[in-house]
């Protein structure tokens, strides 16, 4: 029986750099799990019953992001038991957050790949997850002073 894997990201530059990752997909039982725009919806079609959305929200609106994040993090607990995924391996950013907490709670591993997009500063999710991620990837060597624990696995791209 394969394991199961969860893919979990945000939409945008953080999906693309996820997708990267889409030859593992086959060698798991795998899940994908993002924000819903327009910019993804095709990935629906590809991969059917593997993918999930998580509502999108902006902290520009932040009234709004408050209760869409709120309906998150609900959502966020109905997919974990459903998945119930051995591992969680996530890009970031906000989404993730709730999921990835969730995840160690409740025994999965936890794998985070900062994006290749900062090169000098920690990202907020990154600074939340890597405390305690089971193996934290950097796409930069210059991001091991910034987090010395992790290891440097070079671009995705």
């Amino acid at each position: 029986m394969k394991k199961k894997v969860l893919f979990i990201s945000s939409t945008g530059g953080h999906l693309n750099e996820l997708m990267q990752l889409s030859p593992l997909f086959e060698k798991y039982d795998y899940y994908i799990v993002t924000e819903k725009d327009k910019s993804n919806i095709y990935l629906k079609e590809k991969y059917g019953e593997k993918l999930y959305f998580l509502p999108y929200g902006t902290r520009a609106k932040i009234f709004t992001y408050i209760f869409k994040y709120f309906y998150l993090c609900l959502k966020t607990i109905y997919l974990y038991f459903k998945i119930r995924p051995k591992v969680i391996v996530t890009t970031g950013t906000h989404t993730v957050g709730p999921m990835c907490c969730l995840g160690k709670i409740f025994g999965s591993k936890i794998i985070f790949i900062e994006t290749l997009a900062n090169r000098h500063k920690k990202t907020a999710t990154g600074k939340l997850i890597y405390p305690f991620a089971d193996l934290f990837i950097v796409q930069w060597e210059e991001m091991l002073e910034l987090y010395p624990k992790a290891i440097y696995g070079g671009s995705i791209f």
